[in-house]
């Protein structure tokens, strides 16, 4: 059996780094840029839980294995389509009037702020109920950029995540023609769906060489699903999975590297410096 080098993803302690003491044991350690959440299940949730998804497929007539956005993106016709997606933005926007705050999330938030991280959001979840929660909970709290159902392809796709890294000036060299490939491929799923101004971040001009790309490695994911997880593995971030009654599967998923109850678990986390659990880097 092959075995991997163990991967263990660490950050230096937000104290010491919002008070100038980056160094001693620590000084090694790379700074975190960033945050990036997911939304449903994780800034705030329904009751009961996980009812609208359930309400989704059984609006679709897909079983529990079929993901929604896939199944609406199959479907043959535009008008299907469309039929499919108004829907289940029917649902989400009946849901939210059922929203509650996580546990957690104002303090969590305050703290972020207080120490000058940025915070974005990627979901798939459209518009509408992103900005009432943004309005109902979290007045004052900047997030940007938000990545919503409109970029494609969503996650697990790590495009979302990327496009965030390089709006945020995170980017790395391209390392020799086999990288720039990949690299181009995600810029190109980057741009299909997205909006004129993120395509310009995204891609540039076209037909330009490609000598740099989003760098994750420095944030954080932070979500409750298969997808949040594996987005932010594939993008290269250190992932938080936000466990519950439905997820608890996922706390031993190689794609999570650290788990929380509440969100505010968190500040002690990053205060202390993040350190995930070792786990077999598979390459």
């Amino acid at each position: 059996m092959t075995q991997y080098p163990l991967r263990s993803r660490r950050f230096a302690p937000l104290r010491e780094v919002a008070n100038g003491e980056h160094h001693g044991e620590h000084h090694d350690l790379p700074k975190l840029h960033g945050v990036i959440f997911d939304v449903d299940g994780t800034l705030w949730y329904f009751l009961p839980q996980n009812h609208m998804f359930s309400e989704m497929r059984s609006a679709l007539g897909i079983p529990e294995h079929i993901d929604i956005l896939e199944h609406i993106y199959s479907l043959p016709t535009p008008s299907q389509r469309d039929s499919a997606m108004e829907s289940i933005r029917a649902i989400e926007r009946r849901s939210m009037t059922a929203q509650v705050a996580q546990p957690g999330l104002a303090d969590l938030m305050a703290y972020l702020d207080s120490r000058g991280l940025r915070k974005g959001i990627c979901t798939r979840n459209f518009e509408t109920p992103v900005s009432h929660l943004l309005d109902k909970f979290l007045s004052g709290h900047v997030f940007h950029p938000v990545v919503t159902r409109d970029f494609r392809p969503p996650k697990p796709d790590p495009a979302g995540l990327l496009y965030i890294a390089r709006s945020w000036g995170l980017v790395r060299p391209v390392e020799g023609p086999g990288d720039e490939g990949k690299v181009r491929e995600v810029l190109n799923e980057e741009s299909s769906a997205s909006s004129s101004a993120q395509k310009e971040g995204a891609v540039g001009h076209r037909g330009k060489e490609i000598t740099e790309v989003g760098d994750a490695s420095g944030l954080i994911m932070v979500g409750d699903s298969i997808d949040d997880m594996t987005a932010g593995r594939r993008a290269g971030a250190a992932t938080v999975l936000l466990v519950n009654d439905v997820n608890e599967h996922l706390a031993e998923h190689q794609h999570t590297d650290l788990v929380i109850e509440r969100l505010d678990d968190l500040v002690q986390v990053l205060d202390h410096g993040f350190v995930g659990r070792e786990l077999p880097h598979n390459p």
